[in-house]
């Protein structure tokens, strides 16, 4: 196997932003990490990759997630190298909300109290690294110490964090639906590989049309970490499935999209009882009237 490094430098929030959109495409990277130079203290974003490079990919991937032209370098990788273990160093454990999201390479021990959910990198979408993964469990955290939820929906799951996450705090069945079999995939592994595998069901669904979905209407906690058009989008199809007095928690929104979202949903009789913004993105709690 012929290994390439692709990389370059870029703040932190980008650098985290980037590594997610990379390790949600399969084709590009094999793993995708952010990580600070100890002696300038500059970040860098890196991947590997088992093939040569597409560039020109990476090049349109940072332009749709950033917003502007970036250059990567690309240099061949030593085969004597362990190269996943390096990849991975910069990938420190994120808390959030009561949780302790890490990787495989960094076990702990962590502080008391927090719940450890272990997510490796390169997989799919949601790592906690991203402030939307991270506000989603914070509103987690947050509606978890208000009441008990028995029957509970994560759309778009990506790597199943927030479903395991839930999981772990409830000893509960939670539905994670997504549109990517991959994404599904990953999640079976991880709830598996987090001791929760028995109550994490994973399904491939477009929407909330999906059998599956609606047999197990109505929910008291909806969790979706999408993208602002596609939340506004689903809001009438969330109406039909969450329950009266429903939590319904939405992140990957940027501030400025989030009127958008909340009046999309408050014509649903969905209204907003909480806002966490981190940096530009927003995540929103609402209940269903």
């Amino acid at each position: 196997m012929t290994l390439s490094q692709v990389s370059t430098p870029l703040t932190r929030d980008q650098a985290y932003m980037l590594v997610d959109a990379v390790a949600a495409r399969e084709d590009l990277a094999v793993t995708a990490s952010a990580y600070e130079d100890q002696d300038t203290g500059e970040w860098f974003f890196e991947a590997t990759c088992s093939e040569a490079p597409d560039i020109a990919e990476f090049e349109a991937v940072a332009r749709e997630i950033l917003g502007g032209e970036v250059s990567f370098a690309v240099e061949a990788i030593d085969p004597t190298i362990n190269w996943v273990a390096k990849s991975l160093e910069g990938l420190h454990p994120v808390v959030a909300g009561g949780f302790v999201v890490h990787g495989s390479h960094d076990p702990g021990p962590f502080a008391s109290g927090l719940t450890a959910i272990e997510i490796d990198a390169a997989q799919a979408f949601g790592t906690g690294h991203h402030e939307t993964t991270a506000g989603c469990l914070e509103g987690i955290d947050r509606a978890l110490k208000r009441q008990r939820f028995h029957a509970m929906l994560d759309v778009g799951t990506g790597t199943g964090v927030l479903a395991i996450a839930l999981a772990k705090r409830l000893r509960l069945p939670v539905l994670a639906s997504d549109i990517d079999p991959i994404a599904v995939k990953t999640t079976i592994e991880n709830a598996r590989n987090n001791g929760v595998g028995r109550y994490i069901i994973g399904i491939e669904a477009t929407g909330l049309e999906h059998r599956v979905i609606q047999n197990g209407a109505p929910y008291d906690l909806i969790v979706a970490n999408i993208l602002a058009a596609p939340l506004a989008a689903l809001a009438p199809a969330m109406k039909r499935v969450a329950g009266r007095g429903a939590v319904i928690i939405l992140s990957g929104i940027l501030n400025h999209q989030a009127a958008r979202v909340i009046a999309a949903y408050g014509r649903q009789g969905i209204v907003l009882r909480q806002r966490i913004e981190k940096k530009e993105w927003s995540t929103l709690m609402l209940e269903k009237l």
